[in-house]
């Protein structure tokens, strides 16, 4: 009797951390931000400014993103665990700027970050709460400053073509590793930097080179940088 209440015990224990390694069961993290001007100069967005007025033009987050080393990524993990902006109320004025949406109807951004909670943020809750995320994805915004390391680079935007690996080059110097950059196209068909991926390791602490890039959204060798 002794012998099978043991065995029941290390199934249980078993199931128990297969159930936490699946939890955690991501390589690393995709950091996104897109460049605004883009999104709104776009031939498939609308583009509506939130209720807290038209964004700084700045690069803002779209997401940190799990990933996995083959290309594929877990999402909608926990139903339970729903967005709750009670929880980041003192990141969403942070938020409002760094974190802004752009589609419409015009809003204040919850509808967003609650996409991105469910959709990405309930696939790392071995490594964060919703607080723990979000703060998370704003400190590694500061951190890397896209706008600033292309500046630095004399690469300004205004709608001039730029080489992509000049941009490559400017985001590498600026963040220590090397970016994948996302083009869309404007409503004359031109190609324009549209989102920058850089790559953090599974803990969320550390910009890593990323063991493999997005395959969507290629660019071409000259590609626009246009106001916003």
């Amino acid at each position: 009797m002794e012998s099978k209440f043991s065995f029941f015990i290390t199934l249980l224990v078993l199931q128990y951390l297969t159930v936490v390694c699946v939890s955690q069961d991501f390589d690393f993290f995709y950091f996104v931000q897109q460049w605004p001007g883009s999104y709104c100069d776009s031939d498939k967005n609308s583009c509506c400014y939130p209720t807290t007025g038209k964004p700084a033009a700045d690069f803002g987050i779209h997401g940190l993103w799990p990933n996995y080393n083959d290309g594929s990524y877990p999402q909608n993990c926990d139903s339970s665990n729903p967005f709750d902006e009670s929880k980041i109320s003192d990141l969403i004025s942070n938020m409002s700027t760094n974190w802004p949406t752009l589609a419409c109807p015009s809003s204040s951004g919850e509808t967003f970050w609650s996409h991105e909670w469910d959709k990405h943020g309930t696939c790392s809750e071995s490594v964060f709460d919703q607080h723990g995320y979000f703060e998370t994805a704003l400190g590694l915004k500061q951190q890397t400053n896209l706008l600033q390391a292309l500046q630095t680079a004399g690469i300004n935007p205004g709608g001039r073509t730029q080489s992509l690996e000049n941009i490559k080059d400017a985001i590498k110097q600026g963040t220590g590793h090397t970016p994948w950059i996302e083009c869309n196209q404007d409503s004359s068909k031109n190609s324009q930097l549209y989102q920058v991926y850089l790559c953090v390791d599974n803990s969320g602490s550390n910009i890593i080179e990323c063991p493999v890039f997005p395959k969507g959204g290629k660019c071409g060798s000259e590609i626009e940088f246009p106001p916003f």
